[in-house]
C-alpha cells in the first residue's frame, strides 16, 4: 500500500481544476471539457421565393426564403447534362424539378417567382414549376432591357 507521503502534490492550473487526475471534489469528469455546440434544426419554410436565370447556354434556378437565404438551387449542368444540351427546355425542366424537390423537403408550399433572361428554358422552368403543386402569387419578369441601346460605331474613314 502506499502511503500520503509517497503521493505526488496536484497542481492547480489556471482554472482551479486539478492536472486533469480523476478525483476530489473540484475536479469533476467532464470539468476540462468545452460545452458541445447544440445542432440547431432547419426551420420548415412556407413561403419563398424562386430565381430563374435562363441564358443562352444554361438555365439556373435559385429557391430562397423570403430574406433571401437560398434553401436550394440547380442548373441544367448540376442536373447532369453537358454542353449544347444544357440549353435545351427540357434540361431546365429537370433542373426545376430538382431543385424543387429539395425544397418541399422543408415545406414549401407558396412562391414568386422571378424570371430574367430570354434562353430557351425561360418557358419550360414555369411549366414545370406549374406541374409541382406549389401556389405561385406573383410572376415577374426581371429581365434587363436596354433604353438607349448600345454605343454606336465609330464613323467610318474613307
Amino acid at each position: 500500500m502506499a502511503s500520503v507521503k509517497d503521493e505526488k502534490p496536484r497542481v492547480a492550473d489556471a482554472e482551479g481544476t486539478d492536472d486533469g487526475s480523476a478525483g476530489g471534489a473540484a475536479g469533476s469528469a467532464g470539468s476540462n471539457l468545452r460545452p458541445t455546440a447544440v445542432k440547431k434544426g432547419k426551420k420548415a419554410v412556407h413561403e419563398g421565393r424562386i430565381y430563374i436565370c435562363a441564358t443562352f447556354n444554361n438555365t439556373l434556378i435559385s429557391i430562397t426564403n423570403k430574406e433571401g437565404g437560398v434553401i436550394s438551387q440547380s442548373s441544367a449542368g448540376s442536373v447532369g447534362f453537358k454542353g449544347s444540351r444544357k440549353s435545351t427546355p427540357y434540361a431546365a425542366t429537370m433542373a426545376m424539378q430538382a431543385a424543387i424537390t429539395k425544397a418541399k423537403e422543408q415545406g414549401l408550399k407558396m412562391v414568386v417567382v422571378y424570371v430574367k433572361g430570354l434562353g430557351p428554358g425561360r418557358e419550360a422552368a414555369i411549366r414545370a414549376l406549374q406541374s409541382e403543386n406549389i401556389a405561385v402569387t406573383l410572376l415577374c419578369d426581371q429581365t434587363p432591357i436596354p433604353h438607349n441601346g448600345p454605343r454606336p460605331r465609330k464613323k467610318r474613314r474613307v
